[in-house]
């Protein structure tokens, strides 16, 4: 299925909230990386990433981590999926929430684990997150000149990718 029929498809499909964007519950059944997962919901499986945070690859310093933080999070679990959308690389991205009301991609970015995206991240919150984790030296802040993983991704052969 083409990623635009995909989108259509939720788009009519679910309900939408007036501020939040289409949410809905769904079952992580696999996490890739600490920013990939596959979602089941209403009988399919989607690969989804999370928005605003970009975690370090699983073969940069603390990429495994951060994968199995984010298992330890919501691997095999119920989440509330919301503001599910495609990005500008045409990824589905969406905001995943804990079943206390957290943010992965906070709780993710607090503990030094990810990024926060300079150029699609509007949420000062997140931004403040991250220069603590920062200040603190906490996970991938304890290096001396951590890379982003969209720098470190450049510098990489094609083949070595995922």
């Amino acid at each position: 299925m083409k990623m635009s029929h995909l989108w259509l498809g939720l788009m009519l499909a679910l309900p939408v909230p007036a501020s939040a964007g289409p949410e809905f519950i769904a079952r992580v059944i696999t996490v890739h990386e600490g920013d990939r997962l596959t979602i089941h919901h209403q009988g399919r499986k989607d690969m989804v990433y999370l928005a605003e945070v970009d975690c370090p690859e699983l073969k940069q310093p603390h990429g495994k981590q951060a994968k199995h933080a984010t298992a330890a999070y919501i691997g095999n679990r119920d989440v509330v999926v919301r503001n599910l959308k495609q990005d500008r690389q045409g990824r589905i991205t969406a905001e995943i929430v804990l079943q206390d009301g957290r943010l992965i991609a906070h709780e993710l970015v607090k503990e030094g684990l990810a990024w926060v995206q300079p150029k699609q991240s509007k949420d000062q919150t997140l931004k403040d997150m991250e220069e603590l984790a920062r200040a603190s030296g906490k996970g991938l802040w304890a290096e001396t000149n951590p890379t982003p993983p969209w720098k470190w991704k450049s510098t990489k052969p094609a083949h070595q990718d995922r």
